[in-house]
């Protein structure tokens, strides 16, 4: 634990000493500076790895290259960043474009030729130097909202070229671009009982503490009578004078008798300690409520290297005879600071609220591997699975494996193996290990098979239960065009979806010829642009197939009609 707190400490010290250069970069943009997501914002399973640009809410802005620089990677996907370009400059950073509408012609036509290449739509390119050079302003792309996109704007990101690390804008000088003159706001402060026997404020379990406003601008809240170990969390957001929005804050520092006890930077941070998110958050709490609790103290370490803290990992030990007082700084990159000052008291009243009772046989052991075996169902847990020790619900019902929920954040994947001798060869094909929701729904994994036992690797607690998928996946065309003329259409649409395993590819020929079609999963739509130019004059034949992810195939075939003139 000793050289875990080292490296943490050291670890952050490192990274704050970083000169960046102020005046290298130009704004991706022409339009005026405004954020829908800044660096370090708390997201699903991961910090914002960078500036969301508003793009005054439509497509097709001319994105430009922030330097002089080449293509280093292009990655076209359906989902997550959608269609993104990556730009390495000569000073050892790489600047990232995502959600794209389109590249630039030349970009676009080298795309094109891995499309048709590797026959298919979601592809990743590494290239080399002299192949897609750019220089600084160049117009390489066009604004869009593809990918995970929720609507039109510029994901942007600088990345170390060399170790892949994400780094925070504003250290390269984007901080000019953007007026800040808010405090950050700190919305909720809670405060933890650490140990089961620890009591704070008459209870076991988290407290909600009210804030007093004091004539100086900071706060002051309820005292804390507790005995034994306890911690403390906040709900904080930032915001700047143009945006409108909240988003994430930069640092956070606690102080226990004015020594430094726990706090964190946004400055920089790899894509490998992500998840780590949801062990600095209070997790059920969010699952439950969708509020996002930062804790300003760690039970059991975890390595996120934004974290600077003392030995005791910001838990306070309240002992008898000794008031303390403990103070929470929140700031902005501008030095916008908000403070919450605590007092700290030892008190031995009984608790009226009692920790919430776990019925469970079975307990978790974060640094041992974990076997939990009941019936034909077996978990393989590896050590490091989770975050904290606890109390789990383990049971078989019937078909069914009940294995805690999902409030309990997991780090990384584990194994869940099913027993079953009632399926044939052939339906086994058809078989694979599902995740249950709480509306009933069906989710798939993928699962291999071992004479008649089914493995899976999942990444969330819930139920699960081997489920059969013989249905094919549905096609239908947006727009019929069967035996008709459409040569003034420029494109040609068709809907494709599976309400079992869920789909697993698809791919389109005309007249023989694989063409591309681009998947936007969010409508559930794949699209042909005919300008790929391998439509025919004259009599076309379109055949589509979709393949879901237990090998169900549905094929969709009509024919037209097109001239090119």
């Amino acid at each position: 634990m000793r050289f875990l707190t080292f490296f943490l400490v050291l670890s952050t010290s490192i990274f704050a000493q970083n000169n960046y250069p102020k005046d290298y970069f130009r704004l991706p943009l022409d339009v005026p500076v405004q954020l829908s997501g800044n660096f370090g914002e708390l997201r699903p399973n991961h910090f914002h790895t960078g500036f969301d640009f508003k793009t005054l809410q439509r497509e097709g802005l001319e994105v430009h290259a922030v330097a002089d620089g080449y293509v280093s990677r292009i990655k076209m996907s359906p989902y997550g960043n959608g269609k993104a370009i990556y730009i390495t400059h000569p000073n050892g950073y790489t600047s990232v474009y995502c959600h794209l509408q389109n590249a630039n012609a030349e970009i676009l036509d080298y795309i094109h030729k891995a499309y048709y290449k590797e026959k298919a739509f979601e592809i990743e390119l590494f290239l080399k130097p002299h192949e897609l050079p750019v220089r600084k302003g160049q117009v390489i792309a066009f604004s869009g909202n593809t990918g995970s996109s929720q609507g039109p704007h510029l994901h942007f990101e600088f990345r170390d070229s060399q170790t892949e690390k994400i780094i925070n804008p504003l250290l390269f000088g984007f901080d000019k671009e953007i007026r800040d003159t808010k405090k950050p706001l700190i919305s909720a402060l809670y405060v933890y009982p650490v140990e089961d026997q620890t009591v704070v404020n008459q209870s076991k379990r988290p407290l909600l503490l009210s804030l007093s406003l004091q004539k100086d601008g900071t706060y002051l809240a309820t005292s804390v009578k507790a005995n034994g170990k306890i911690g403390f969390g906040i709900t904080a957001e930032d915001y700047d004078n143009v945006s409108y929005n909240k988003n994430g804050v930069y640092k956070v520092q606690t102080y226990l008798n004015g020594k430094e006890s726990f706090g964190y930077q946004l400055d920089t941070y790899s894509f490998d300690e992500m998840r780590y998110i949801n062990a600095l958050i209070d997790y059920p709490k969010y699952k439950q409520t969708y509020q996002r609790v930062q804790k300003l103290f760690m039970k059991t370490p975890y390595p996120l290297s934004i974290i600077k803290t003392d030995a005791t990992n910001g838990v306070i030990d309240v002992k008898p005879n000794l008031a303390s007082v403990y103070r929470i700084e929140v700031s902005d990159f501008f030095g916008n600071l908000n403070v919450i000052t605590v007092p700290i008291t030892y008190d031995l009243t009984n608790p009226i609220v009692e920790k919430e009772v776990v019925h469970s046989d079975y307990f978790v052991k974060v640094a041992k591997d974990n076997i939990f075996t009941k019936d034909n169902m077996s978990v393989f847990l590896p050590a490091g699975t989770f975050y904290d020790d606890f109390d789990m619900n383990f049971n078989v019902k019937g078909n069914t494996l009940y294995m805690g929920d999902d409030a309990i954040p997991v780090q990384s994947n584990f194994t869940i193996s099913i027993t079953d001798d009632s399926y044939t060869d052939e339906q086994k094909e058809k078989v694979f290990i599902a995740d249950i929701d709480s509306r009933g729904r069906v989710g798939y994994n993928y699962t291999w098979v071992k004479g008649n036992v089914f493995s899976a690797k999942v990444r969330t607690l819930g139920k699960f239960k081997l489920a059969t998928d013989t249905t094919p996946p549905s096609i239908a065309i947006t727009s019929s065009v069967e035996g008709k003329w459409i040569s003034k259409q420029k494109t040609i649409q068709l809907s494709i979806s599976d309400s079992g395993s869920g789909l697993k590819s698809y791919n389109g020929y005309l007249n023989g010829n694989w063409i591309l079609f681009e998947y936007d999963y969010k409508t559930r739509k794949i699209t042909h642009d005919f300008s790929d130019g391998i439509v025919a004059e004259g009599a076309n034949d379109l055949k589509v197939i979709v393949i879901d992810n237990v090998g169900n195939s549905s094929t969709f075939e009509t024919h037209f009609f097109r001239s090119q003139q």
